[in-house]
């Protein structure tokens, strides 16, 4: 017996960073995430700046995203909870890849909207794969650091993805840029090709307490039919008040964020029309302050509750969306480096907090249904924002609607850092609520 509690309490002691599985799958995580804000930028200057789309045509986009969102998403959560993780994410990768290639192809909006929908389909399915792997992979008391670590990927690739590829719309065209979304997919996919087995021995070797919660869960899910699991998902997320609530305020939030999140080349076109390079600043900068803010609350731990931090996100966002509202046109690109880096320190503040409370506050074997409902919500949220946003910038321009939704965002996220004892009082009710 000795042989075993001394491996245990090797691997107790192991850092996340030696954990082999883990780097390669957050590696091929983070060439994903690069090429996705190369791809975003490009599309936006594409049909914003060359092909002069409108605000409505303009939120079309993300609900061409979301669509796949409102279907797929409860269903790619029971993939991610009964087929193999891996797997499913190396299709995803292979998939994108050849969509990406299609969308380079594509002529006008009517042929880009359906391949973005089919492009976001896939999507739809590796995400809560993504969590649930890395759920399983990585010991509890990592969680925040491996939260961390993916908002680093997240918020980082800001930094670069739009500098780089503001580089590349200058001296080329959009094209590089979705090309280059394509090629880092297949390098996701190589990084990916990791042995079961390997994966196998990096999951079992994890705490008792994991592996109680693997085993329940391989009892439990076996027998379940697809509809059995999807009720369980519901129901859990219902029970938990912390989750529930986190859900609650997270899509509040968000319907007031999507109203505008579509319409910055709307409202770029308006403040420097003939800057179109202004907008990837933008971005750049909200990424710096989004890696700035998750390395202070990565050191800072858990010493903050929920409700500050995800308040305290939303407020910050509010606040920057308003003060891009309130610019004059011709504004230097002083005040809009500012503003990005407040948007960026809220939205760090606010994801971070959001995705490890639904991982800390699940149980392995829930986690990919939890975030495949998540997104479903999102999803949905998706559709009917936008339209709308697009409709109100067309009509009332989009600086007014900015500094309006700003206001509005600043609001809820005040209302959570006040009401923080009240919707989320304790951080164990999702445990609890499992173990019920």
């Amino acid at each position: 017996m000795e042989a075993p509690l001394t491996e245990q309490k090797a691997h107790l002691r192991r850092g996340l960073l030696s954990n082999k599985i883990y780097m390669r799958v957050y590696t091929a995580y983070a060439a994903a995430e690069f090429g996705n804000w190369f791809d975003s930028l490009a599309i936006q200057v594409l049909v914003g700046y060359r092909w002069q789309a409108g605000p409505l045509m303009l939120a079309l986009i993300p609900v061409s995203l979301a669509l796949p969102g409102i279907v797929l998403g409860s269903v790619a959560g029971l993939a991610a909870d009964r087929l193999n993780k891996l797997k499913l994410m190396r299709l995803c990768d292979l998939l994108t890849a050849v969509l990406t290639a299609a969308v380079l192809l594509a002529p006008g909006m009517l042929w880009l909207l359906p391949l973005l929908a089919l492009r976001s389909a896939v999507s739809a399915l590796n995400v809560p794969a993504q969590q649930s792997l890395t759920r399983s992979i990585v010991r509890e008391d990592q969680l925040l650091q491996a939260a961390s670590l993916n908002g680093f990927v997240t918020q980082g690739s800001k930094i670069a993805g739009p500098l780089l590829g503001g580089l590349a719309l200058a001296a080329l065209s959009p094209a590089w840029c979705i090309a280059l979304n394509a090629c880092m997919r297949l390098f996701s996919y190589v990084l990916l090709s990791i042995k079961n087995a390997d994966a196998n021995r990096s999951i079992g070797a994890d705490t008792d307490v994991r592996k109680k919660a693997g085993d329940q869960a391989s009892i439990n899910t076996e027998p379940l039919s697809a509809r059995t699991m999807w009720k369980e998902g519901w129901s859990f997320i219902f029970r938990s008040r912390l989750l529930r609530n986190t859900m609650l305020f997270g899509l509040l939030g968000a319907l007031s964020i999507q109203m505008v999140d579509f319409q910055f080349a709307s409202l770029f076109r308006a403040l420097a029309p003939d800057r179109e390079y202004l907008l990837g600043w933008l971005v750049s900068a909200a990424g710096a302050g989004a890696v700035l803010t998750i390395a202070v609350m990565n050191k800072a731990g858990r010493s903050a509750g929920y409700g500050s931090r995800l308040g305290g996100g939303y407020a910050l966002i509010g606040a920057a969306i308003g003060g891009l509202g309130l610019l004059p046109p011709g504004v230097s690109p002083l005040p809009v480096l500012l503003l990005g880096l407040l948007l960026g320190a809220g939205n760090g503040m606010f994801m971070i907090a959001f995705n490890y409370c639904l991982q800390k506050e699940t149980p392995p074997h829930m986690t990919g249904r939890v975030f495949g409902i998540q997104s479903m919500v999102l999803s949905a949220v998706m559709i009917a924002a936008p339209l709308l946003g697009g409709a109100m910038v067309d009509l009332a321009g989009p600086r007014r609607i900015f500094a309006g939704f700003g206001l509005v965002i600043t609001l809820i996220g005040a209302a959570g850092m006040l009401l923080r004892h009240l919707l989320w009082p304790e951080g164990k009710e999702g445990r609890k609520a499992a173990e019920a």
